[in-house]
């Protein structure tokens, strides 16, 4: 019978391990065993997604449904986390906040992806003149507060889903093109590159098979990352009164409205959103952190 090359093993040479499973999986698994508090973060965003998806279908109460009579219950069977001044379920609430609070935050953060990869393996490659002009817009959009600068932006085209989640998607993306960019230079820098381009390959075909793939760990860290930085964002507008209107719930809202009016008589319905925000924040910053370091150590601090 016929042996194949693979099969061969020369006498005092050691073979490489056969990978037996996908690379993200050896990821997960790493971060099993190294990082407990990436695993803890990662349970927190799971249970948040599974809470956010099927909200429609696990709560009992519709989230502007209210009852007069149910006024500022504390804890009880029907209600587990109370109600606020308007008898609405305050667990209710909290999980159709956690969808606004996602869907904007993965919406936000998808479009800062695509911009960032963009502008920035755009202008590593290019260079000169088209680099110049991209890092000088940076400068200017990071030269202004960000807050302050994205409440007059929201002040201007007015509070909506749609447009929080623009306004911090191309923020995201502006601010995170430096990172994506001096990755993508010391890429370029690589023999694989110019061989690439020695062969004939052209600019489209160097950036997409050559640049992308080797930048695409720095993305996904810098996209989970950012997760929880969006959300934070996206409630101080919310409880500035400039991000989803009412009666659709959001964290800062709830924060903002019943939080501060009743902070005395009800001082559950500022704990619960604060709770909710910090643990969603510790999260998206604990599986992000983990992915740093498994993924792309170079983004690693001292």
């Amino acid at each position: 019978m016929a042996t194949t090359p693979a099969s061969i093993a020369l006498p005092g040479v050691a073979l490489p391990p056969t990978r037996t499973r996908p690379w993200y999986l050896d990821v997960w698994v790493q971060m099993l065993r190294r990082k407990p508090l990436g695993s803890a973060g990662a349970v927190i965003v799971v249970v948040m997604l599974a809470a956010a998806v099927l909200a429609d279908v696990i709560v009992p109460y519709g989230y502007a449904q209210t009852s007069l009579r149910e006024r500022f219950i504390v804890m009880d069977h029907a209600h587990w986390l109370g109600t606020d001044q308007l008898g609405r379920d305050l667990l209710t609430r909290l999980i159709y906040g956690a969808r606004v609070s996602l869907y904007v935050g993965f919406g936000a953060v998808g479009l800062g992806s695509v911009l960032a990869t963009l502008v920035g393996i755009l202008s590593a490659y290019f260079g000169g003149r088209l680099d110049l002009l991209a890092q000088r817009g940076v400068d200017a959009w990071m030269a202004f507060p960000p807050l302050l600068l994205l409440m007059s932006i929201m002040s201007l085209v007015g509070p909506s889903a749609w447009h929080i989640t623009l306004v911090l998607g191309i923020a995201f993306g502006i601010q995170n093109s430096r990172i994506i960019r001096s990755v993508a230079l010391s890429i370029k820098e690589h023999t694989f590159v110019e061989s690439a381009r020695a062969a004939g390959s052209g600019h489209v075909r160097i950036a997409m098979a050559h640049i992308l793939p080797n930048v695409l760990p720095t993305i996904i860290v810098v996209a989970t990352t950012g997760l929880s930085t969006v959300i934070l964002t996206e409630a101080s507008l919310s409880f500035l009164g400039l991000g989803v209107p009412p009666p659709y719930p959001t964290w800062g809202g709830m924060l903002s409205l019943a939080g501060l009016d009743h902070m005395y008589q009800a001082p559950w319905l500022a704990i619960w959103p604060a709770v909710a925000l910090s643990l969603a924040v510790f999260g998206f910053n604990m599986l992000g952190d983990a992915l740093r370091d498994l993924l792309d150590p170079r983004l690693k601090g001292g």
